[in-house]
């Protein structure tokens, strides 16, 4: 399965990207603020499209003039977020690398998500989350207009052995078709 959008391709993962994944994830501004330590190897990041990118929905974020990996993006379906226990409902999650930063390019591929979640494969409401202090993704959210929810301190973040606050938006489905009018 592959989405596009204006700038972007979002695909499957393979193994052949653990480089570029690499190149990005190993960045110590990328992984922490999201909940997840930096990638030491690409020996860990080819580990990781096997075992964390493998979900239904998780994509390859990259450039269509290069089709090369500079970020992540998936749709978290029941069974893999604690978020919401429906079938009807997920959990987006997003990351991209940091020289790619404040182009516009994680809410363009948000918004094809959220068009495939909830035109494709039937969802009724996407959850987002963000912690405390990780302004890109609380702008991002904004910008595709998840609504808030609440905010929970003393959230585990186990990849980081720490508690830290974090923040919980959702869109329903009439919401989004509202919004793309």
């Amino acid at each position: 399965m592959k989405l596009e959008t204006e700038r972007l391709i979002l695909r499957r993962w393979e193994e052949s990207d653990a480089e570029d994944l690499y190149k990005y994830a190993s960045n110590p501004d990328v992984g922490p603020i999201a909940g997840w330590p930096p990638h030491q190897s690409i020996d860990e990041s080819r580990n990781v499209i096997k075992t964390v990118f493998c979900g239904a929905e998780a994509y390859a974020v990259c450039l269509k003039s290069d089709n090369r990996v500079i970020g992540a993006i998936e749709l978290k379906l029941n069974g893999h977020t604690d978020m919401t226990e429906k079938d009807d409902e997920c959990e987006l999650g997003y990351w991209l690398g940091k020289p790619f930063w404040g182009q516009g390019l994680m809410p363009e591929a948000v918004r094809e998500m959220l068009r495939h979640g909830f035109q494709d494969i039937g969802m009724n409401k996407v959850w987002c989350g963000y912690y405390e202090g990780n302004t890109k993704s609380k702008r991002v959210q904004e910008k595709a207009g998840f609504q808030y929810q609440w905010t929970t301190e003393g959230v585990d973040v186990p990849l980081m052995h720490e508690k830290r606050t974090g923040h919980v938006n959702c869109m329903t489905k009439e919401e989004w078709i509202q919004l793309k009018g």
